[in-house]
């Protein structure tokens, strides 16, 4: 099939969850012998189109901006998947439930990702979220499949929309060397430091974790990886407190073998999202072995059942689990022999790929039954 991948960065982006699944899936799309296009916000060395390990990715252009970038270059890549005639789409981003009737009046069937409630982000104001409500209505309304990636993202969307998303979630990869190279060249020893890896937005919950960092009964060391796409207090108070020795502030890390070390090797991972759905730095630290703490949300608890890994949104009550966890080795390897049983049973790469074509098969499908069959004719008789 000739496929078409639109709404997140890039390929071979590594910069969140959508380009986490984008990076996965394209190449076994690739592998499963389609033929896969995928919608890019940057050039590769000035160049509109180029292909990169079997995928094709085009440019389109957009204002890179917060505010504007989802919707401008949201247009542009329908705009110009609707003229190349794709067997079908899988579109990332509700925002992008404007631009599926491009799409729909081509025939192109269309697999839309919900991912999560976006228009609950903290870091949105009022117009953006009532933007991102009426793209979802939109997408409801026009996406031929709609994909959550938990099930209790599901549970609202059949609440606020009325339509039932196909569960699909996010996966992680379990052939993670045990080497700590990387982070003794850092100056940490294995299972000894704390760790969160977040974009310093709002609703991923770092502030917390930095609060319950300082109220531990002891100076613990810790890594915090991440970055904001717009002003933030919380990069000012990283910097300082990473100058003062507090922690160790890496920013945003592209490189994945580094991430992977960092998670394999921390004595506890602070998972702190909360609005999003299954999310896929949680799958990605729980794949590692990372000994993990997530915040007490339906969609964490989907993925972590076990009481005693989750915590409320109570500095004082997260510190005295981080002080728990980073002084009982026993623990830390109970809690990633779990983690990594979690991902192999139920959130491998192979399974979420699977479901996907599926997915993309099912849309084929229910468009070809909306489109009207010509009455047979019938031949003269001689």
């Amino acid at each position: 099939m000739k496929l078409a991948i639109l709404g997140s960065r890039g390929f071979p982006s590594t910069y969140g969850g959508y380009e986490t699944l984008v990076r996965h899936l394209s190449r076994g799309l690739v592998q499963d012998g389609h033929e896969v296009t995928v919608y890019c916000r940057t050039r590769f060395h000035g160049q509109r189109e180029w292909i990169v390990e079997g995928v094709r990715c085009i440019w389109t252009p957009g204002r890179d901006t917060s505010s504007a970038s989802t919707l401008s270059f949201g247009f542009t890549s329908h705009l110009h998947a609707a003229a190349r005639g794709f067997d079908a789409a899988l579109v990332l981003n509700v925002a992008n439930g404007y631009y599926l009737p491009l799409l729909a009046k081509r025939g192109i069937p269309t697999v839309l990702n919900t991912d999560g409630v976006e228009w609950e982000r903290g870091k949105w104001g009022p117009v953006a979220r009532a933007v991102f409500y009426r793209g979802a209505q939109l997408s409801a309304r026009y996406a031929d499949v709609l994909v959550s990636d938990s099930r209790a993202i599901g549970d609202i969307w059949q609440e606020e929309f009325e339509v039932r998303p196909r569960f699909i979630p996010y996966g992680a990869s379990l052939d993670v060397g045990e080497s700590d190279a990387r982070v003794r060249a850092l100056g940490f020893r294995s299972r000894t430091y704390a760790l969160a890896v977040a974009r310093l937005i709002p609703e991923n919950n770092v502030a917390l974790t930095l609060d319950a960092l300082e109220l531990t009964s002891q100076h613990h060391p810790a890594i915090v990886v991440g970055s904001a796409n717009y002003t933030s207090p919380l990069e000012t108070r990283l910097r300082n407190l990473d100058h003062e020795g507090r922690l160790r502030w890496l920013g945003h890390v592209s490189d994945q073998e580094l991430l992977a070390q960092l998670w394999a090797n921390c004595g506890v991972y602070v998972h702190g999202h909360s609005v999003g759905g299954t999310n896929p730095a949680l799958l990605q630290a729980l794949g590692a072995g990372a000994p993990t703490l997530a915040l007490d949300t339906p969609f964490n608890r989907e993925v972590i059942a076990r009481e005693e890994q989750l915590f409320p949104h109570d500095s004082g009550q997260l510190a005295v689990r981080i002080d728990q966890v980073l002084g009982d080795n026993a623990l830390q390897r109970c809690w990633a022999k779990c983690g990594r049983e979690t991902v192999a049973a139920r959130y491998t790469w192979q399974s979420v790929c699977d479901d996907y074509l599926d997915a993309l098969r099912h849309a084929i499908v229910i468009v070809a039954a909306r489109r009207p069959r010509l009455p047979a004719t019938r031949r003269p008789l001689v």
